[in-house]
């Protein structure tokens, strides 16, 4: 009975000074912590951003708009759906595009180039 004592004796002795323990497991997790921090708002954050304009770009599509898909196809919207958009892509030739594959907004700039390109044509 008496290893029995010791033993308990042992293992209670180790124990003290619980404060500093504790402390010290904070201090082990500070640099994961901090790494969580900084992924948060170099990569995490900026991409919800982005992805959230896209969704409000996709939301405010109209007809007549000349829109980028993600395959590198321009082309003017002529029919919508909550899912599927139509684009003209060339006189008379339209193709059914998922609404989430479009990429962009072509800017004003860049449509008039495109028409004036298909004029002299």
């Amino acid at each position: 009975m008496n290893w029995v004592t010791m033993a308990h004796a042992m293992g209670t002795a180790g124990q003290s000074g619980g404060g500093q323990s504790a402390g010290g497991g904070l201090a082990a997790f500070l640099p994961l912590i901090l790494m969580v921090v900084i992924f948060y708002f170099l990569l995490i954050r900026p991409q919800q951003k982005r992805q959230k304009e896209h969704r409000m770009m996709l939301q405010n599509l109209r007809k007549g708009d000349v829109v980028l898909t993600q395959g590198g196809i321009h082309g003017r919207i002529t029919g919508l759906t909550d899912s599927v958009v139509t684009l003209e892509i060339a006189d008379k030739v339209r193709v059914k595009v998922q609404r989430g594959y479009i990429a962009g907004l072509v800017s004003r700039g860049e449509a008039k180039e495109k028409e004036e390109d298909e004029e002299k044509a």
